[in-house]
């Protein structure tokens, strides 16, 4: 079996600590909400998100 392509499906700034989750449906990246409060961080933040070269895309299949 070939490798797998892994996607991100959460990120947080490591700035301003504003975290969003991939939307599938709308193929795009949505605030996320915890305990009801969006976690919206700074809006004039030069976002620095926590996927960096540390992050493997390709998985092998088990």
């Amino acid at each position: 079996m070939e490798p797998q392509l892994r996607r991100p499906t959460r990120r947080a700034c490591e700035r301003c600590g504003r975290v969003e989750r991939w939307d599938g449906d709308a193929a795009t990246w949505r605030v996320a909400s915890e305990d009801g409060d969006k976690q919206v961080g700074n809006p004039y933040c030069i976002h620095e998100w926590d996927i960096n070269g540390r992050f493997a895309p390709f998985e092998e299949p088990a």
